[in-house]
C-alpha cells in the first residue's frame, strides 16, 4: 500500500483562532488515521474519497505544515498559515453625513487581503486596502453611531465607531438684504449648525462667518447681484437655502423743491430710483422726517439750518445715494 499524497490545502490560511473548515487534495486518503496541522491534530476531519479529506483547523500561529497520516505512513507537507486578527485603532474623519458618500481612512494592523468592511451591519459602499496598516473606504448611508471593522482570513476586527450626523437645516437670514458691494453683517438661524465648515452666499464663500451656537451662525456677506440663496455645510451635509437679497445703491434726480427756509418744516420732494427701503434721509449730517411714496419718489421734511447749500442724501439696504444741492434761503431782513 502506497503512503498518502497530500498536494493543496484550500484555503491555505485562516484565523489564529481555528475552528474553520479547509479540504485537503491529493491521493491515498482512505483509511486516514490523523490530520496535523504542525504538532496539533485537526479538531475533526473526515475522508470524503480517496483523493480529498474536509477537516477543521485547530488553533495556531504562524506557518505551519499539514499532514495525512494512513496505515502505510505519513504524507509529505503542505503549508497552512495562520493569519493574525485585523485590529482597527482610529477611523479619519469619525462623522459624516446620513446620506452616505463619505472617505475615510481606516488604521490598525493586519490589514492586509481584507475581505470585508461594514458600517454596523451595512458593507462599505467600496473600500482600498492601501497597506496592512491602513484601508480607505466610503461609508454607506446611516443613522446615529456605528460600529465599524475590518474583516480578513484573521478574523473580524474589534469596532471603531462612526457617527451619522443630520444636516443642519436654516430658518432666517437677517437683515434679508445689502448692498451688492457685501460687507453686511446678516445672522443665520436654524439648527445643527456647530462645527459649520462652510457658508455660501449663492456660490460664493462668506467673507467670513462665525459659529455663535448650534443655533445661530454670524457671517459677513461677499459682492454679489440679485437674489441668491444661502446655505450652511456642516459634517452632516448642506443645509437648505434662505434667500438673500442683493440691493443696488440708490440714486437721486431730482429734489422739488430745491430751496426753501432756513427754518424746519419745507416738504421737498425726492425723486431717483432704488428708493423702496430708504431708511434714512440726510441734509448734510442732519436726518430728516420721511416718506417712501415709492421706489422711484420721496418725501422729506427739511431740517432747520443755515442760508447756504446742504447735500441732500438717501441711505438704503443698498448703500447712500449720491448728493443733490438744497439751498436754504435766508428771510429778508426789515
Amino acid at each position: 500500500m502506497a503512503p498518502p499524497v497530500l498536494t493543496s490545502v484550500v484555503p491555505n490560511s485562516g484565523p489564529a483562532a481555528g475552528t474553520n473548515p479547509v479540504t485537503l487534495n491529493g491521493s491515498q486518503f482512505t483509511g486516514a488515521t490523523a490530520v496535523t496541522f504542525g504538532s496539533a491534530a485537526a479538531l475533526s476531519y473526515t475522508v470524503t474519497s480517496p483523493s480529498t479529506i474536509t477537516a477543521t483547523v485547530p488553533p495556531g500561529t504562524g506557518t505551519v505544515n499539514v499532514t495525512v497520516r494512513t496505515p502505510a505512513g505519513f504524507s509529505d507537507t503542505v503549508a497552512y498559515t495562520y493569519a493574525p486578527a485585523p485590529s482597527l485603532t482610529t477611523i479619519a474623519p469619525s462623522q459624516g453625513p446620513t446620506s452616505g458618500g463619505t472617505s475615510v481612512a481606516l488604521t490598525g494592523t493586519g490589514l492586509t487581503g481584507a475581505t470585508a468592511v461594514t458600517f454596523g451591519s451595512t458593507p462599505a459602499t467600496s473600500y482600498t486596502v492601501n497597506s496592512a496598516t491602513q484601508i480607505t473606504a466610503v461609508a454607506p448611508s446611516g443613522t446615529g453611531a456605528v460600529a465599524v471593522t475590518a474583516t480578513t482570513v484573521g478574523g473580524t476586527s474589534g469596532p471603531v465607531y462612526f457617527y451619522y450626523l443630520n444636516a443642519p437645516s436654516l430658518v432666517s437670514v437677517s437683515p434679508t438684504q445689502g448692498p451688492t458691494s457685501g460687507g453686511t453683517s446678516v445672522v443665520l438661524t436654524g439648527a445643527g449648525l456647530t462645527g459649520a465648515t462652510a457658508v455660501t452666499f449663492g456660490s460664493t464663500p462668506a467673507t467670513s462667518y462665525t459659529v455663535n451656537s448650534a443655533t445661530q451662525i454670524t457671517a459677513v456677506t461677499p459682492p454679489g447681484t440679485g437674489s441668491v440663496g444661502c446655505t450652511v455645510t456642516g459634517p452632516g451635509g448642506t443645509s437648505n437655502t434662505v434667500i438673500y437679497a442683493y440691493v443696488g445703491a440708490p440714486t437721486l434726480t431730482g429734489l422739488s423743491p430745491a430751496q426753501g427756509p432756513t427754518d424746519a418744516g419745507a416738504t421737498v420732494t425726492l425723486t431717483g430710483t432704488g428708493l423702496t427701503t430708504t431708511f434714512a434721509v440726510r441734509f448734510g449730517t442732519a436726518p430728516a422726517a420721511f416718506s417712501v411714496l415709492s421706489d422711484t419718489t420721496a418725501t422729506a421734511i427739511a431740517p432747520a439750518g443755515p442760508a447756504g447749500s446742504v447735500a441732500v442724501s438717501v441711505t438704503t439696504s443698498g448703500g447712500t445715494s449720491n448728493s443733490l444741492a438744497y439751498q436754504r434761503v435766508a428771510p429778508p431782513a426789515i
